[in-house]
């Protein structure tokens, strides 16, 4: 069995000791969607929300929101961002696809930056139309790809 890399040996939790790993460029890629009436899409579409522009919000907030991870995520490492991008699929009838980018060259990972980048970009889309559909469904937020680091690539099938 493999050792529990956040808890000490008396099975307290700890931050892991990144410093002695190299800097490598990473990435990650999260998708998510958000499912609503098609009403409340069309509203989206043309920003003719009352509260303004859901996806200019939501894009803004996503990105605070990856640089604000460690702050959420007890045991996640503080770390330089050199990227985020979040594009928005507004294809489908009912709902509004969500993929996040999050790119860094450092010791550790990105993919809680850009799995909480686009959780806070589903949610504040929620917030931002709710007045007009309170039957909103967040699902499906899930790692696409991961590069980086000693673990390599990552691609979902």
């Amino acid at each position: 069995m493999d050792e529990l890399t956040h808890l000490n040996s008396s099975g307290e939790a700890r931050m892991v000791d990144v410093g002695q790993k190299a800097d490598t460029r990473r990435e990650a890629v999260v998708k998510g969607r958000i499912t609503m009436k098609p009403t409340t899409l069309e509203q989206i579409k043309t920003a003719g929300l009352k509260k303004g522009d859901a996806l200019a919000v939501a894009r803004v907030a996503g990105i605070m929101a990856a640089k604000k991870t460690p702050d959420l995520i007890p045991l996640c490492h503080p770390i330089l961002i050199d990227d985020v991008t979040i594009d928005f699929d507004l294809t489908a009838d009912d709902s509004v696809g969500i993929t996040t980018t999050v790119r860094s060259s450092g010791k550790t990972g990105v993919e809680m930056e850009a799995m909480v980048s686009t959780s806070v970009a589903a949610l504040t889309i929620y917030d931002m139309v709710k007045s007009v559909d309170r039957g909103i469904t967040i699902t499906e937020i899930y790692l696409e790809t991961k590069k980086g680091g000693k673990s390599g690539v990552y691609q979902r099938k």
